[in-house]
């Protein structure tokens, strides 16, 4: 049983930065396949980012909207998943969830494709 805690959210000014943490238990980070989603109030939860096994290493997806703003990385040594957030703007308010896949699908951005969900942590931009 994969189980998931996210942490690091907060209040930021527009152009702060943010590092959300997933602490990872139950499983070994390296055999699993991460993503982050994320959902702000009234609308649908969207893809923000994910690390794929591709045979001994790892491949980062990005969402167009953040794409070189954030950085997903993994300490496997700590078996957590970080989402370093840089130049942060109001828009990207929204609750954050932590999701992992033991099965490695090339569609990862797609929520059906994590078994594995956190709680979320709120992550609020104020202009």
């Amino acid at each position: 049983q994969v189980q998931l805690a996210e942490s690091g959210g907060g209040l930021v000014q527009a152009g702060g930065s943010l590092r959300l943490s997933c602490a990872v238990s139950g499983y070994t980070l390296s055999s699993l396949d991460m993503g982050w989603f994320r959902q702000a109030p009234g609308k649908e939860r969207e893809f923000v980012s994910a690390r794929r096994r591709t045979g001994g290493n790892t491949y980062a997806y990005y969402a167009n909207s953040v794409k070189g703003r954030f950085t997903m990385y993994r300490d496997n040594a700590k078996n957590t998943m970080f989402l370093q957030m840089n130049s942060l703007k109001p828009e990207d308010t929204a609750l954050y969830y932590c999701a992992a896949s033991r099965t490695s699908y090339s569609d990862i951005d797609k929520e059906d494709r994590y078994d594995s969900w956190g709680q979320g942590t709120q992550v609020t931009v104020s202009s």
